[in-house]
Parts: C-alpha cells; structure tokens; sequence
C-alpha cells in the first residue's frame, strides 16, 4: 500500500533520509542543535495515530521504541521527547528527539527556541551510519 505515498513538502526540505523501517521512513531532522529523529508511516493519507489499524499501530509504536533505543545509545542523551503533533505538517509523523541538560531549549520545547543549524556534512553522515547499524536497515539513497 505505499505505492500512493508522497513524503510532505515541508518535511521532505526540513530532513535528510536515513532509510525505512517496516512501516515508517525514517528521516533525520536538519537541526544539529538536538539529534532528531522523524518516522512517517509510508501509508497515504494517514493524519492520525488512529488511521492506521489497529496492527499498523502496534508496529508503528514498536518503530518508535527502536528509534528511540537506538537514537539514545547513540547519543548518551539525558531525555527523549516523542510527540506526534501534525499542527504544522498534516501527515502523520512522529518525533523522536534526544535532549540533553542544558541544550539550546532546555527545558522548554524544542519548537522555535534556536534557529536550526545544518550539519557538518561528515557528522550527519555519521549519525545516519550509525543509526542505520543500530536499527538494521539499509541507508537511504540521496
């Protein structure tokens, strides 16, 4: 069923491919201020948690917990925040993103706090790599 799927705009220019999990593409954020990680279930029209089925939901929150395990080892970070907010972007996505004590908007959201600031080009590669053999799967093709 992903052959109608279409990545939004917004989150297509805001992120770079990391690769897919069984359900989601999972993309990280262009924002070196917090490691962030984003999961878009490739199933079309999908606005809420509750579209999907009952199955689809349980693996969507399996691929959460992965990212989430996976985004922390790698890190050493000291919270995660995992919210699926959609106010901006309608498509169903989830957030996954690894805070630490002290950083740009700590304690307060990370929403607005820091204008986002690219990565290193040589750092993201590595965080991808590092993800991608964290959770198993392929790197995407850019």
């Amino acid at each position: 069923m992903t052959e109608d799927f279409t990545l939004h705009p917004q989150l297509a220019a805001d992120t770079v491919p990391v690769g897919s999990l069984p359900l989601s593409r999972v993309l990280l954020a262009n924002d070196a201020n917090y490691p962030w990680l984003i999961l878009v279930p490739r199933r079309p029209g999908l606005v809420e948690l509750i579209d999907l089925d009952e199955a689809a939901q349980v693996l969507l929150l399996g691929e959460i917990a992965a990212a989430a395990r996976a985004l922390k080892a790698i890190t050493g970070c000291d919270k995660l925040n995992i919210a699926a907010l959609g106010n901006q972007v309608p498509q169903l996505h989830v957030h996954v993103i690894a805070r630490r004590h002290g950083d740009k908007a700590w304690p307060k959201p990370v929403w607005g706090a820091a204008e986002p600031t690219a990565y290193e080009p040589k750092a993201r590669d590595g965080l991808i790599a590092a993800l991608c053999r964290a959770l198993h799967i392929e790197p995407a093709k850019r």
